[in-house]
Parts: C-alpha cells; structure tokens; sequence
C-alpha cells in the first residue's frame, strides 16, 4: 500500500488537526507539541487511561470517545492516524470518505518537528522510555535545550514531551520498532532521520505483527542502515543478538558497552544498596565516568550507561552527565511509588514482555530484601495475550514471592489456541512449589490484596494499560 504523501508543513499555524488513537504515549506527546506550536488540537480514544489521558486534559483537549464519524464534525485540516487505527475503523473510513489530509505520528515526527535537527533515537525492545528520558535529560541540563518525544512521563520534566527551544536544538525520540500506520507498514524509527543511536536490546515481541523472531531482527537492521554516517551508534554488546543486528551498521563511530570486558566502553559496578547504585566506565582500561544514580538493578545501570555514552560522544562535559544522571528522578509508571497505605507500599511498573516482568520483580525484592512482595500481573498488551510466551512468564514469575495473575485482556479475536492462559501459569507455578493465584477481575485482586497484604509488604502491579482502575481501588480499599 502507498504511503500517504501529505505533510504538515502544508498547513499554516492555527489549522485544525485531529489525532485519532490521542491517548497512546507517543500520540499524547505529539498532541502536546502541535498544541504548544499554536494548532487546534481535537482527538479521539477509545479507552483512555493515566497517566497520558490526564496530561491530555491538563492541555486543554477534551478526548472523544468512542471512535466515531461524528468526531470528524467541525472537518479537520488535517488528520495523524494512531497505529491503533485499523483500515475499516469508522473514524478512519469516514476519514477517506471526506478525503481529509491525513498521515502517521512518525511521519509528522520527521517531516515537521526533528527535521533537520541531531536526532537522538533510542531503540531496542526494553529500555527505551528510561533511556530516552536519562538522555533528553542530560541534554537539558547541560544546556543542549533539547526536544523531546518520550513514551512515558519523565518525573525530572512532568511532561513527555518539548518543543526544540532554539533552531540548533537536537531532539531526543523513542525509537519504536512497531508499525506506523494501517496504510505505512514499516517500523516508526524509519522516519525519524537518526543520527545518534542506542540500542539497548533486540527480543521477540510485537507478535501480532512480527510473525517470528528473525521477523524482529529484521526491522531493527533497517535501522542500523539510516544512521548518519557523522553519527554515533553504542549498542549492549553482552547480548548476541543485539551484536548480531549491530554488525549491519557500517558508520565509523560505532561502539558496544556492557559488564564483559571485551566491550568498547566496560562498566565496572562498584556498590549497589537498597537506594543507588555506583558503577564506572572503562575505556582502553581508564575510568571514563564513574556514575551514581538512585535506582538499582542491572538494567537500570545498563540505561544509564548507555545515555552516558551517547551525550559523552556528542560533546557533552563529563561532570554535566554525572550531575544530570545523579538528579534523575526516573519516569512515571517504572518503579513508581505511588505511595505507602497503613505501611503497605503499591508500586505501580509498565511491564508487560517476560524480561521486563522478570527484571522488575528482581529489582523491587532486591531493593526491599526484608519484606514480602505481592507481583501482580495483567496480560494486556498484543503478544502477552498470545501463548508464545507461555513458558518465558513461567520463568519470570519463579523468582516471586507470590504472583497474582489477572486473566488476560480481550482475547475474542484470538484463536483459542494461540490463546495465553493465566490459569495454566498459575497452575504451573503451584507445582513447581511457588505461592500463586489466578484472578478474574481487578475487584478480585483488591478484595484479596486488602485481607492478605500486611503493614510493611510491597504490592508491584505491572500492566501497560488501566487495569480497570486497579490502582485507586486499591489505594481506596487500604486507606479504609
């Protein structure tokens, strides 16, 4: 199918544009930076959610729910399509019918707000919202003035996005390996003109568009073939597979970094308590950077590295990245408190791949050894509704103290045997000796969370949508 071939910068300041899917994290932060560029912004959802539908209406838009062809009365100038957005969605044929410009996010992102800007992209299958957000960070306070479109709210911003402040400003961007649009099939970091790239990790996900693992790689390969041939490309060299993609980027400035010592850039942890963490940087065997962040686990290390790396190779000073990384705050939704409740503590994670539900329970039991831990679990997002990681959450949930797990999000337009089973985990788990339970609704789990949870236990909750309202129910049920 032909990539539609209209542009933003056709239209004058003013005009009316309509975002159909406005509540994805990315959509949000778009609809923010055309606001801010003085464009009427209308959008609609279908189930918006915190914390990006509250930053929605904290910008004045009010969001349209469900998707319908009314919503397209006042006649936008223009229309940006959500890869949420299928063909035959109403909004999108009535879209067609009246004939409206119309285009993808990524499409607007590189066309209107990077242009020809240094383009930061932060790519790779985990890590990319905390990353990107550790590198639109130090940008800033090293006086960089960047902009920035994050697929989450940076604690150190409280927006996920900004407008470039002056015209040599670069931009930071999450670099998404998941399709543009219905009618523009290709990776979205395809059209964010990268010059300076990370890339953090390459697993199989994405499984109702990527039919296998190779399917994955490929995608990132494209990648490796758009950076700039002035810019930088630093890549997780422990991982295999990420060397694998790498080896496709020909560019002269291209570097690995990880714990083994065979890497261009060797990171050396030197203390980890329940708090921070303090690792350095090797380089031809001489500290580099020695680095402190408030925030434990290897993965967190590995994105502080990484953002280190990427601003050190650009210019920027190594004390400004030590301060910048040291008064990072983190991002909402990764490891967020949301706060402490007759002395139970709920933790709220965006987890939903088997490596970062893994990674997660680790680090939170790691950051509080000496009180239990309750990891609850919605299967929400495309692959984690798929049996193809039915074996993978099995590992992820064997380090638990004890697991809750809701059973999976609408799986109507799954063939019953591709379907993921919640029961079938749980069940696995008990055998294996692991204290685990099977719940149907949100209600269940706050009913059973409220009789079980004791004052001083941690409650992680880890979805990437509402969960039908689970976290002030819960809070709610605990204050009383």
């Amino acid at each position: 199918m032909e990539v539609n071939k209209h542009s933003l910068n056709q239209l004058k300041k003013g005009a009316h544009i309509h975002l159909m899917g406005i509540c994805g994290t990315a959509m949000a932060s778009l609809a923010g930076l055309l606001k801010d560029q003085d464009f009427k912004i209308t959008g609609s959802d279908s189930h918006p959610y915190p914390p990006m539908s509250t930053q929605i209406e904290s910008l004045g838009i009010k969001i349209q729910k469900p998707y319908a062809a009314e919503n397209l009365n006042p006649r936008p100038d223009f229309v940006i399509v959500g890869n949420v957005i299928s063909a035959n969605n109403l909004e999108a044929v009535e879209m067609n019918r009246l004939q409206i410009p119309h285009g993808s996010l990524p499409q607007a992102m590189g066309e209107f707000i990077i242009a020809q800007r240094n383009s930061y992209v932060i790519s790779g299958t985990h890590g990319k919202t905390t990353t990107t957000s550790m590198v639109a960070w130090i940008l800033d306070q090293a006086g960089y003035h960047p902009g920035f479109l994050i697929g989450g709210i940076p604690k150190n911003f409280e927006r996920s996005f900004r407008n470039p402040i002056k015209p040599e400003s670069p931009f930071v961007i999450e670099g998404d390996e998941y399709d543009t649009a219905y009618f523009d099939k290709v990776p979205k970091f395809v059209h964010y003109r990268p010059q300076q790239v990370i890339l953090t990790s390459v697993e199989f996900d994405h499984a109702d568009i990527y039919k296998d693992f190779d399917h994955v790689k490929s995608a990132f390969i494209q990648l490796m073939n758009l950076i700039s041939a002035n810019g930088n490309f630093i890549y997780w060299g422990d991982d295999p597979h990420v060397s694998e993609v790498a080896a496709h980027c020909k560019i002269k400035n291209k570097f690995s970094f990880g714990f083994d010592p065979n890497n261009h850039f060797v990171i050396n942890i030197l203390k980890q308590d329940e708090k921070s963490s303090l690792f350095n940087i090797i380089q031809n065997q001489k500290e580099l950077l020695q680095i402190e962040i408030f925030s434990i686990g290897k993965y967190n290390i590995l994105n502080a590295a990484s953002a280190a790396l990427i601003t050190y190779l650009n210019g920027v000073k190594t004390s400004d990245i030590i301060e910048s990384l040291k008064k990072f705050q983190g991002v909402k939704r990764r490891q967020e408190v949301l706060g402490e409740f007759k002395g139970i503590t709920l933790i709220e994670d965006f987890a939903h791949h088997p490596t970062a539900v893994k990674q997660t329970i680790e680090a939170v039991q790691k950051k509080y050894p000496h009180r239990k831990v309750f990891s609850v679990f919605e299967p929400r997002s495309a692959t984690s509704r798929r049996k193809v990681f039915q074996q993978d959450y099995l590992n992820a949930f064997k380090q638990a103290q004890e697991s809750i797990i809701a059973e999976a999000f609408d799986q109507t337009k799954l063939n019953e045997g591709d379907r993921f089973s919640s029961q079938e985990l749980v069940d696995e788990l008990k055998q294996s000796g692991h204290s685990s339970q099977c719940m149907k609704s949100a209600d269940e789990i706050v009913k059973y969370l409220a009789q079980k949870a004791q004052s001083s236990d941690i409650i992680l909750i880890m979805s990437n949508g509402g969960f039908d309202g689970i976290y002030q129910k819960l809070i709610s049920r605990l204050k009383n």
